[in-house]
């Protein structure tokens, strides 16, 4: 994962084309936010689907997309259709990456919401919309004629997205959070689950939340892959290796390692070298 803020446009590009030689290397995603969550508050931030679009035109392999998108940012609609460009653009290899969007406690994630004069609304509503959301993006990538939705959150008329998603029925659909309102989303609506690392003992009581409300609504808790976001340590590989060993012992098979900026020279073959092969 690269995180698009506080680096120049180029400086993702040269690691996503390394990264895209590199069998081990899997899947690589950017985040969703309008301003810098961190460091210098004024710095350089890119919006995501542009430039997850632009990389995607410039890759050939890597399973791509956003960890994740803030729904709070654009109607469902709209990205429905924004998704499907991405995922024709990239010819299959999107992973549709969304989450409630509200970091309620991040005081330089709030802000952008004021600054972009988007709502931002309480918790309950941001998870209920999401769930909403999904019903609606998913009817749009896979029902062939035109609908009315008269929802709590979305009301569209005559609602259609064509062109239709290369993946079929959809690109997989990962969303990304940790509390319990939220996994039950995720039991409803998920193929992956993400969730931040640091406390992994936390992740694994949310993952067994997670298998009782799959169990609750009928659906094998295998279905869902358990996905964790771990920062990469450049000058300590041996933490993040140590990470690594720990969540996929506790069943987490989808690993995002997120590459602090500015990325070295090579980054991609060094992550490959350091940690994934000799965490294998």
């Amino acid at each position: 994962m690269t995180a698009p803020s506080q680096v120049d446009y180029h400086d993702v590009l040269r690691v996503w084309r390394e990264a895209d030689t590199i069998p081990e290397i899997e899947h690589a995603w950017l985040f969703d936010h309008l301003m810098p969550i961190g460091g210098d508050p004024s710095g350089p931030t890119y919006e995501g689907w542009t430039l997850l679009s632009a990389l995607a035109a410039q890759t050939q392999r890597l399973r791509l997309g956003l960890l994740v998108t803030s729904n709070r940012f654009r109607p469902p609609a709209m990205l429905a259709k924004i998704a499907v460009t991405v995922d024709i653009v990239s010819g299959g290899r999107l992973d549709f990456g969304i989450g409630a969007g509200s970091r309620p406690g991040h005081p330089l994630a709030r802000r952008e919401y004021e600054a972009h004069g988007l709502p931002f609304h309480d918790s309950a509503h941001a998870v209920e919309s999401l769930a909403e959301a999904c019903t609606v993006i998913r009817r749009l990538w896979t029902e062939a004629e035109p609908f009315d939705v008269h929802g709590t959150y979305v009301h569209l008329t005559g609602a259609f997205c064509n062109p239709k998603p290369i993946q079929r029925p959809h690109p997989p659909i990962l969303i990304g959070g940790r509390s319990a309102p939220l996994l039950r989303v995720v039991a409803e609506h998920a193929d992956l689950w993400n969730i931040p690392g640091g406390d992994i003992d936390d992740a694994v009581r949310r993952s067994a939340l997670l298998d009782r409300y799959c169990a609750e609504i009928g659906r094998d808790p295998a279905s869902v892959t358990r996905s964790i976001h771990l920062s990469v340590s450049y000058d300590q590989p041996s933490i993040t290796k140590d990470a690594i060993g720990k969540a996929t012992d506790a069943g987490f098979q989808h690993i995002v390692l997120g590459l602090p900026a500015p990325y070295p020279a090579n980054v991609a073959r060094w992550v490959t070298d350091e940690l994934i092969t000799m965490s294998a």
